[in-house]
């Protein structure tokens, strides 16, 4: 039983150890092992890198944007160049300042020139005065004295053109004696005088129309003579200020003035009584009235009348003919018309001699925009200042030095007449006389002087002697003397 146990103990050894060579168990060895790790070493390198850099290109991109709207400043220019032609041309010469100035805009505005008073004096009482007025010389002294012509403003301009690029004696005209400023800037201006046929004066032996007495003798010999219905035409038109600038003449010849030295009105004087009478007397070879320049021009132009009370206006309608009312042109009866013609610019009377003549001015009204300024500078200015004067380079003399040389080369008509006549125009202004430039005379009287003018009281005087037949020389002198009074009166306690 015993050795039965001790076999079994033995066969259950020899299995296991069988089954332990099938499957061995692990070794598990423990040593220590030093691994050397290699520390990271950092390197600072630059790498370059071509990388294509990108080409900018500008270009312009035109976006239409609808502009926010601009509030303009508007400059009312009055003007009594009111013909179409000339009108298109102001306006022309206003929109080249507009296109520089697109804040600006300038409103042309034709007006009569007999009416400019009246229109002034509403436009005052409406508290609406333009902002520049083209008007004769005669209305700045009125002006000025009633206090609405901006001086301030016209000897600004002035002095920007330059004082010395004026002619003296423009300037000498537009000083207002009561501040010694400008009241207003010189722009053009015409020389009149007596145009006559000189070949029919030959033919009759007649002496030129320059004094009292070769008019007389011309205005008794030519009525009848070829095709002469007259021997001129006379102004007579009470409503029309023509009458007034040839009367003017005709007084000033015979040392007639509104006022004497010591400031008295002296339209009844013995000077301007005999005046009247000359003048009137003339009506005797004239036309019929009323008639103021359009008629005395046609009547000459036509061969009806060899005599003709004009400004330098005239010169191109010898030649061409002038405009009528109604649109068309005439054609003159003459040919050779302007060749045939003679000028006599000085009228010699029994008590002196004159040349009489127009400046033409820009008055810069009170309450003006600051721009009317460089409005003024503007139509005064190189090619602007040449389209004016060539809208009539005849009846429109420059009166800045650098223009003169430019404005014999507007019209070839210039060479329809002698050089003589040429010279005594282009040098007119400073020869000519006025009742308004009298030296003596102060603020108040030129004034007065304006007021005769604007209220038309020569032509309405001259009226009333030869159409209505309601005065006498005398008795018109008389009416002449009082309302000047009233107006000295008028002046005087304003």
């Amino acid at each position: 039983m015993k050795r039965l146990l001790i076999v079994t103990i033995l066969m259950f050894v020899v299995v296991a150890l069988l089954a332990a060579c099938a499957q061995p168990t692990p070794q598990v060895i423990k040593e220590t092992v030093i691994v050397e790790k290699p520390v990271e070493k950092v390197v600072k390198e630059t790498v370059v890198v071509e990388k294509e850099v990108e080409k900018i290109v500008e270009k312009t991109v035109v976006v239409e944007v609808t502009p926010e709207p601009v509030e303009k400043v508007v400059i009312e220019f009055w003007t009594t160049d009111n013909e179409e032609v000339r009108v298109d041309t102001y306006e022309a010469v206003a929109q080249r300042f507009m296109d520089e100035n697109p804040n600006v805009e300038i409103r042309i505005v034709p007006i009569e020139e007999a009416g400019v008073s009246q229109r002034i004096a509403t436009a005052r009482a409406a508290n609406r005065l333009p902002d520049i007025v083209r008007m004769g010389v005669e209305r700045v002294a009125a002006f000025a004295a009633d206090g609405i012509l901006d001086e301030e403003a016209a000897s600004a301009v002035i002095n920007a053109i330059g004082e010395d690029e004026f002619r003296n004696g423009p300037l000498g005209m537009v000083i207002d004696p009561a501040t010694g400023k400008y009241a207003a800037v010189p722009f053009d201006g015409w020389i009149q005088g007596i145009w006559y046929r000189k070949d029919i004066f030959e033919e009759l032996g007649l002496e030129p129309p320059i004094t009292w007495d070769a008019i007389n003798a011309a205005c008794d010999a030519i009525p009848g003579f070829g095709n002469q219905l007259y021997a001129l035409t006379l102004g007579t038109d009470p409503g029309q200020n023509y009458p007034q600038q040839v009367f003017e003449q005709v007084a000033i010849s015979n040392n007639a003035w509104p006022f004497d030295e010591d400031g008295n009105v002296t339209m009844n004087s013995p000077e301007m009584i005999e005046a009247l009478s000359f003048y009137t007397g003339l009506q005797r070879c004239a036309q019929p009235g009323p008639q103021y320049w359009r008629g005395a021009r046609e009547a000459y132009e036509l061969d009806q009348a060899a005599m003709l009370f004009y400004s330098t206006y005239i010169m191109d309608d010898l030649v061409e003919g002038s405009g009528t009312e109604g649109g068309g042109k005439i054609q003159l009866a003459v040919e050779d018309l302007a060749r045939r013609t003679g000028f006599a610019s000085v009228m010699k009377g029994p008590n002196g001699q004159a040349t009489y003549g127009q400046l033409v001015t820009l008055g810069i009204m009170q309450g003006a925009d600051p721009e009317a300024q460089a409005v003024v500078e503007h139509f005064l200015t190189g090619q602007n200042y040449v389209d004016i004067l060539a809208l009539a380079p005849f009846g429109k003399v420059p009166v800045l030095k650098s223009a003169v040389d430019g404005w014999k080369d507007l019209s070839p008509y210039f060479k329809e007449y002698d050089p003589e006549t040429l010279e005594e125009i282009a040098n007119g202004f400073e020869a000519m006389q006025r009742w308004l430039f009298r030296p003596d005379y102060d603020a108040t009287e030129r004034a007065v002087i304006g007021d005769i003018e604007g209220r038309l009281l020569i032509p309405q005087a001259i009226s009333n002697i030869v159409l209505e037949g309601t005065m006498t020389p005398e008795t018109a002198a008389e009416w002449l003397q009082q309302q000047v009074e009233q107006l000295l009166a008028d002046r005087q306690s304003s």
